[in-house]
């Protein structure tokens, strides 16, 4: 009888067990349902009190994980398995994404706080009429650098002056291949989404006699790099610029006059989505104003939201860096689409690049 009774308690521990982890995994792994909205982002891309607002708002449980890279975000979706209610895709990814079915259909209806988005942002090539994505943050690729540790003279507003010899061991790059090999081909006068094969390989060459002044190429610890004075310029996103110069005022942000790249990310709706109304309701309420400018203020990032920037500190909705005019913008190139093959051969001509520095 106690073999009995201890079998049947082994049997429902376990039974306890898997219930436990089925829970678990409702959670942790994003199975979503209508009172549970699982959002998929970039880390520390978002105002966790505006989390914690929505969920009060709207009685919808929040559940909040983070990607690295537009590749493992778009890997992720594409396996299926996991439930994404909303994600926040680069603009070259939404193209890809729309391409391979990865997306639903926007109700823009349900979208009303549409309205406060600038129309510069709306109706873009890589989603015409805006059918599939909303507008999140924008920014662009530029130069941070510490006029007390550069060499006299140098300003950085061209790219050339990364190649200063005086530079030696002093720049940082940020760990991105249409990053460095795009500000390459741009301070060679080309196109940052230039294919053709001799320019790309005049670009490497160019890039591989830069080596001499690059101190290292890493991914987020180069904001914390920047900020301690431990290089003297960085080739890094605006976001992280404006992160790095309110940790050191001593730094300034230049986008170079050969121009750089203007990127986007937005709220799109994935196909492993199951809360389809739960996503509408966290996109429009993102793009509130009052939402968007809190939002901006935290990650520092620029809002496309032309009825939040007039809430923003003044400090922040005046600085030309961050909010450039038209005719700097119009300088500037989003990322295309350059296709699976492409996109790989740029992979290899920045690995190329990085194991040059060895």
């Amino acid at each position: 009888m106690k073999s009995l009774i201890r079998s049947f308690a082994a049997i429902l521990v376990a039974a306890l067990g898997c219930l436990y982890l089925a829970t678990y995994l409702n959670t942790s792994e994003g199975y979503s349902g209508s009172n549970t909205l699982t959002i998929y982002n970039w880390g520390d891309y978002v105002d966790p009190e505006l989390l914690e607002k929505f969920q009060k708002e709207t009685g919808i449980t929040v559940i909040y994980q983070t990607f690295d890279s537009n590749e493992a975000m778009m890997t992720k979706i594409q396996q299926g398995g996991t439930t994404y209610d909303v994600a926040m895709p680069s603009e070259y990814a939404i193209d890809k994404m729309r391409q391979e079915n990865l997306l639903l259909p926007l109700d823009q209806a349900k979208l009303p706080n549409l309205k406060h988005i600038d129309e510069r942002f709306l109706d873009l090539g890589f989603d015409k009429g805006n059918k599939y994505s909303v507008p999140y943050f924008w920014g662009t690729v530029g130069v941070v650098f510490n006029p007390e540790l550069v060499p006299e003279g140098l300003t950085f507003d061209s790219w050339d002056d990364l190649w200063d010899p005086r530079l030696g061991n002093s720049l940082m790059l940020v760990d991105g291949a249409r990053e460095v090999i795009g500000f390459g081909l741009n301070s060679l006068g080309y196109s940052l989404n230039d294919t053709n094969e001799a320019h790309l390989q005049e670009t490497l060459a160019k890039l591989q006699t830069l080596t001499p002044n690059v101190k290292a190429i890493v991914g987020d610890e180069i904001k914390m790099l920047l900020a301690g004075e431990e290089a003297a310029a960085g080739v890094v996103w605006s976001g992280d610029a404006a992160e790095i110069m309110d940790e050191n005022d001593k730094l300034d942000y230049v986008i170079p006059k050969e121009g750089s790249n203007v990127w986007f990310d937005n709220m799109v709706i994935p196909r492993t989505a199951s809360n389809l109304d739960g996503a509408h309701k966290f996109m429009n309420f993102m793009l509130d104003p009052a939402n968007a400018a809190q939002n901006a203020e935290y990650v520092g990032y620029s809002t496309p939201n032309k009825d939040a920037i007039p809430l923003l500190p003044e400090e922040i909705s005046s600085d030309e860096r961050f909010y450039p005019p038209a005719q700097l913008t119009s300088r500037l190139e989003v990322y295309n689409n350059l296709g699976k093959r492409m996109l790989s051969h740029y992979n290899e001509l920045f690995l190329e690049f990085k194991m040059h520095r060895k």
